[in-house]
């Protein structure tokens, strides 16, 4: 507890899978406003995030977005906000760059009066070059921040099996590189013997769960929330039916 860069390369397996959109709702939206909060920071030895974040992304939420990651509270919205990214600058032009930093969320973690424990290196990204130093005596800082759109270059929308999962009787996944501002906030696995879908729970953070999952090669399907409306999207066989705990399956498509 407590455009982006991919620095997590995850076992991929399989090829790319068929998608089915289920509602033709285009969902394209950030937060043209900024709101105004306070920041502090953690510090980690190599200054990145940490892979015991209470989104339970492991070892991606260390390092996506070259460990330029956050902790909130309010924001965290059970686990829905996950994953989400914003942009973060603060306010003293002395020693705030007027960019800031762009950061996605990977932690819960609450402070004095703050919306975001970010990362040593985010932290130190607010400041002008050689600035970091004094910005970072201050230990909090008044800052402003905006919701803006998630973008992973050549990196697709991807399924890990959490490492907790067991084989064949619980299965536990968490959504890597989900591009764009929309959440998730329903997952679904389709079961061809009863020819019905079966929810899954929200375990914690981004991590989805189901006992006694059906056998063999699993379609998967997702609620999508925005501020344009909500929309389920299909994808068939995304999951094997050799699954394994801690592999990552490729979906080949990107969220926008």
């Amino acid at each position: 507890m407590l455009s982006i860069r991919p620095e997590y390369e995850p076992q991929i397996v399989g090829p790319p899978v068929p998608i089915v959109f289920c509602h033709h709702i285009v969902l394209c939206y950030s937060q043209d406003f900024y709101v105004s909060s306070r920041a502090t920071f953690y510090g980690n030895p190599d200054s990145l995030g940490t892979p015991t974040g209470a989104c339970g992304f492991g070892e991606y939420g260390r390092t996506v977005n070259g460990g330029e990651v956050s902790g909130v509270s309010r924001l965290y919205k059970n686990g829905t906000g996950c994953g989400a990214c914003y942009q973060v600058r603060c306010k003293n032009p002395q020693y705030c760059s007027e960019d800031g930093v762009k950061i996605v969320v990977t932690d819960y973690g609450e402070g004095d009066k703050t919306d975001f424990i970010l990362s040593l290196r985010a932290y130190t990204k607010l400041a002008h070059p050689n600035m970091a130093v004094e910005l970072l005596a201050y230990g909090v800082v008044d800052i402003e921040y905006r919701n803006i759109p998630c973008q992973y270059p050549g990196s697709n929308l991807m399924f890990k099996v959490h490492e907790h999962s067991r084989f064949p009787e619980y299965l536990a996944i968490v959504i890597l590189y989900q591009a764009g501002v929309n959440e998730i906030t329903a997952v679904e696995v389709w079961q061809n013997d009863c020819q019905q879908s079966r929810g899954m729970r929200r375990a914690y953070g981004a991590v989805w769960d189901m006992a006694n999952p059906p056998r063999g090669a699993l379609d998967l399907r997702f609620q999508v929330s925005g501020s344009a409306g909500v929309k389920w999207m299909q994808m068939r066989n995304v999951i094997p039916s050799d699954w394994k705990a801690g592999a990552a399956y490729e979906t080949g498509i990107q969220l926008a």
